[in-house]
């Protein structure tokens, strides 16, 4: 499809059974989730995805299932980097192959390398595929922080690098990327705290993986928000905020993934040696989302 990418893109989650294995019929009704409630598209093999828990077969077979199983619906970003450059390549031409619309790309990490080595990776995969790139700038996993500056002479250089997932979590940087460079790439905010104020300023979009638990509702502050009701749109932000926060503040893809349960979709929990939401936790979660559907219902 042609691509534009905007709006509420969910960062998957991916469902494991009780041996750990990928549980694809539930893959496919997280799918469903988000996109019949009205998000504008989703993520193959992202962070919230679990993908670096994961053998190459399976990242392969995710993103063939996700691309599948959308068949068309919303765009579908497969997230394609990898700790080496030839494995980058890999990924990112088999997701060619599968029908993604869209190649995301994480730098190496665990072992932290230079702006000029990132910069080579990034060149050299780029080189090798023709569907638009999304950089992905997580510098907290990577060690390197790509900044607005740098991805915006990538952008230049490179025709097809049309999308940064900005996951700094430093809101002066993504003001930088969505003000003084979207121009020529969009800024998609991959820190769920942000999204109202960053779609209020002019962000393509957010990738969130609390939309894998509330899509319908971040769906309704984006159409608030591009609707110019900003009086809506604040109000359904404040009521949303404290279920996005609690998510956030503990430890995050296990809250997803009990979200998820929560909301009647057994999506496991992480594999080990993540461990499960803290029953604490889960409690909370659970408070915030019954108030959540109260306040949305009302």
């Amino acid at each position: 499809m042609a691509t534009n990418l905007h709006g509420v893109l969910t960062a998957l989650a991916v469902p494991f059974n009780t041996e750990e294995e990928i549980d694809l019929p539930v893959l496919r009704k997280i799918i469903d989730n988000s996109v019949d409630n009205g998000v504008h598209g989703v993520v193959a093999g992202g962070s919230t995805g679990e993908f670096a828990t994961m053998t190459r077969d399976e990242r392969l077979m995710v993103v063939d299932e996700v691309t599948s199983h959308v068949n068309g619906r919303v765009p579908v970003i497969a997230q394609t980097g990898a700790i080496t450059t030839t494995e980058a390549i890999r990924h990112s031409k088999a997701a060619q192959r599968a029908g993604a619309d869209v190649l995301m790309l994480v730098t190496p990490y665990y072992e932290a390398l230079s702006l000029d080595e990132t910069l080579n990776y990034l060149r050299e995969v780029a080189e090798n595929v023709e569907l638009p790139i999304m950089l992905y700038n997580i510098p907290g996993a990577t060690g390197v922080n790509l900044d607005p500056d740098t991805i915006g002479s990538l952008a230049d250089e490179f025709e097809h690098i049309k999308y940064v997932k900005d996951s700094g979590a430093d809101y002066e940087q993504a003001l930088q990327l969505i003000h003084h460079h979207g121009d020529r790439i969009g800024t998609i905010i991959g820190w769920d705290v942000y999204i109202y104020s960053a779609l209020v300023e002019g962000a393509a979009g957010v990738m969130a993986g609390a939309a894998n638990v509330v899509p319908a509702e971040l769906s309704a502050v984006y159409d608030a928000i591009v609707g110019n009701d900003l009086v809506r749109a604040r109000e359904l932000w404040k009521r949303l905020y404290p279920t996005i926060d609690t998510m956030l503040s503990g430890d995050f893809i296990p809250a997803v993934k009990a979200g998820l349960e929560l909301q009647g979709i057994p999506a496991g929990v992480p594999r080990r040696p993540m461990a499960p939401l803290s029953e604490q936790a889960y409690q909370a979660l659970r408070a915030d989302l019954d108030t959540l559907r109260s306040v949305f219902t009302s």
